[in-house]
């Protein structure tokens, strides 16, 4: 597997030069660019090659919060910080990992192995019957057979197996967005299921295999077509 190339921002000199070095004994991270300055990090030339974006929470002009919001979806985050009050943030934000400073060797590859366990196991998935997803801080691989159904609930999706339940910080549409090929279909603005599970459906139903009933949308009348 190629490196996981990183950005890291944090508005403490001694703290960057403490991960680049951390960085550079690390073989599975390529440290792209350090910035002093978030505002700097946002325009970053080469941010479209960026996979893991390592950030300070509190910074002037930008917090790492806010940085998130602010780059390109799909770019997995794990956040440095003093101060652990932000921990209950950073948890409704799924990041990868949250790291306390001071910041030891062995906890930091930790954390970057769950960012590069991520990334292999999304890369493996491309040609597979599996769904690659993070929830509560964990990477989960789970395979489509055991998917009931899928809920949306605006920012979060909700994946719905027969013997537990995962919340994701994903919408709908980039989730179909990335997973329609693995034969999801989207039948309502709330609602996605696989295709294998539908037992029968009419204009208005979807019946799925456990006998669960799920509303077509209007907008999605012709989805089985």
């Amino acid at each position: 597997m190629k490196p996981v190339k990183a950005i890291y921002v944090d508005d403490e000199a001694p703290a960057l030069d403490l991960i680049s070095k951390y960085c550079a004994s690390i073989d599975e991270i390529e440290l792209l660019a350090c910035f002093l300055d978030p505002t700097e990090a946002v325009i970053y030339e080469r941010m479209d090659e960026v996979d893991l974006l390592i950030l300070d929470i509190e910074m002037p002009g930008i917090s790492g919060t806010e940085m998130v919001g602010l780059v390109p979806n799909g770019k997995l985050c794990i956040f440095i910080t003093a101060d652990p009050i932000h921990a209950a943030k950073a948890y409704d934000m799924d990041v990868i990992d949250y790291l306390v400073k001071p910041v030891f060797p062995e906890r930091f590859l930790k954390a970057i192995q769950k960012a590069t366990d991520y990334l292999k196991f999304t890369g493996l998935d491309q040609e597979s019957d599996f769904l690659v997803f993070k929830s509560d801080y964990m990477v989960n691989k789970l395979p489509t057979k055991d998917i009931l159904w899928i809920e949306g609930f605006g920012e979060y999706l909700k994946i719905i197996t027969r013997f537990k339940q995962y919340m994701v910080l994903q919408r709908l549409s980039d989730f179909m967005e990335k997973n329609e090929r693995l034969g999801f279909v989207r039948i309502h603005k709330s609602y996605i299921v696989h295709e294998k599970k539908v037992k029968s459906h009419n204009s208005q139903f979807v019946f799925l295999a456990d006998e669960k009933q799920l509303p077509i949308g209007r907008k999605y009348k012709n989805c089985f077509k």
